[in-house]
């Protein structure tokens, strides 16, 4: 008979440290509640309110698949330009005309604020209703991205008024007109000080209160792209406050690139995605957001790829690197500017998901058969293998069959390894 383990401490110590820590426990849970477990876009196009019309997707569509036409036709042709292998070009090709036939944006913003300009009251406040109209029209014919909302004018006195009164019109008008959107998404720009954040956090709690919906059924993107948002004037990091300001409504905080350069003092020459203060700042972004449920997104670049095709390739070649940067460094979103944008976009990030799967589908095997191999894993990077995987599914880069073929996983079991709940309805 085996003999009984022996232990020196009491119950009672064990239950004065429970107690001791109860309180950290529940901050814990409160502040870092994990990723949310959905899917995330892996880009968002900002179109003035002033040009949003219900042809406003497919027209970026259609002008995303005549730049293709015209200077990628095929996949040799993208193979040479971007450096492909040839038969992942091929894939990646087919799976980028599918994509801008099927759902050429993924996350639409209606812009009310650089975009947009000051315009008379008469005027804003119309393009808010029409804007609402247009986005209920939409999801009512099934014709809406996935991810759609509007970006008002911020929080300094100036403008404050006139934003507060668009966000009340553009929410009022979609309540008349259906409900919201699941897909609904409210940004929040040039964002200073954490007061701010908790004013908009303030209005959107206003709002469910007055409109009779539930609590928490707004949330908002936070722009970082003040130097103030970044390190705050007493020299300790801003971003937390940010979101603790947010009292749990912020959804994402998304880098502005030209804005937050142009405060830094970087000439506009090198303002890019890729300067030193960039990465400085998106540094921290990643680290305060890291386990909070807050998601990133990187900016976009201002070099469009329009003129003769030798300007086309190296704008898109630019693009397309600037997106493999973002993706290799956590930043799986990001900002489009023009619909030639998108065949880089979705060239970056299809090849992303595909050179990898293969590698991460097995070693994501090997770590559920228990089988060892060559790199040893452990449940977090389970995690984020499956997580990989299952963004790659979201976008359209991977299919579930050569998911499952190649995990051995069914799609249940994925979202399990990676903590994301079961999708409903």
């Amino acid at each position: 008979m085996a003999q009984a383990a022996g232990t020196t401490l009491a119950d009672a110590v064990r239950a004065e440290v429970g107690a001791a820590l109860a309180g950290t426990d529940a901050e814990l849970a409160r502040r870092y509640p994990g990723d949310p477990g959905t899917r995330q876009p892996v880009h968002t196009v900002y179109v003035p309110a002033d040009a949003f019309t219900a042809g406003t997707v497919r027209e970026w569509g259609d002008q995303a698949l005549a730049a293709l036409d015209a200077h990628a036709p095929d996949a040799g042709a993208l193979a040479g330009l971007l450096g492909l292998p040839a038969e992942l070009a091929a894939e990646v090709h087919d799976r980028m005309r599918a994509k801008l036939r099927r759902e050429p944006v993924e996350d639409l913003r209606i812009d009310f604020e650089d975009g947009y300009g000051v315009r008379s009251d008469a005027e804003e406040d119309a393009a808010a209703v029409a804007a609402a109209r247009t986005v209920s029209a939409a999801v009512a014919g099934g014709s809406a991205p996935p991810y759609v909302g509007i970006r008002m004018k911020c929080m300094e006195a100036a403008v404050r008024d006139r934003g507060i009164r668009t966000l009340d019109l553009f929410l009022t008008t979609l309540l008349d007109g259906g409900g919201l959107p699941a897909g609904l998404v409210l940004t929040l720009p040039k964002v200073t000080f954490p007061a701010q954040v908790a004013a908009m956090a303030q209005l959107c709690g206003a709002f469910e209160q007055a409109a009779e919906l539930p609590a928490g059924r707004l949330g908002f993107e936070i722009q970082i792209e003040t130097t103030q948002a970044v390190l705050g004037p007493d020299g300790r990091s801003a971003v937390p406050l940010l979101i603790e300001a947010a009292g749990g409504r912020a959804t994402a905080l998304h880098y502005g690139t030209f804005d937050y350069s142009a405060a830094c003092g970087v000439s506009p020459a090198h303002q890019s995605l890729d300067h030193p203060v960039a990465d400085h700042a998106k540094a921290v972004m990643q680290v305060a957001a890291a386990g909070t449920g807050v998601r990133l997104s990187d900016g976009s670049t201002n070099v469009l790829p329009i003129g003769p095709r030798s300007q086309v390739h190296a704008a898109w070649q630019l693009h397309y690197g600037l997106v493999r940067r973002s993706l290799a460094r956590a930043y799986y979103q990001g900002w489009d500017m023009h619909p030639a944008h998108l065949p880089t976009r979705y060239a970056a990030v299809y090849a992303f998901y595909r050179e990898g799967a293969a590698a991460a589908s097995a070693r994501l095997a090997a770590y559920v058969a228990k089988a060892g191999g060559a790199v040893m894993d452990e449940p977090a990077t389970a995690r984020a293998l499956s997580g990989y995987l299952l963004r790659g599914l979201d976008c359209g880069a991977l299919t579930p069959g050569e998911v499952t073929a190649a995990t051995g996983l069914a799609l249940p079991a994925l979202r399990a390894l990676a903590g994301r709940p079961e999708p409903t309805g």
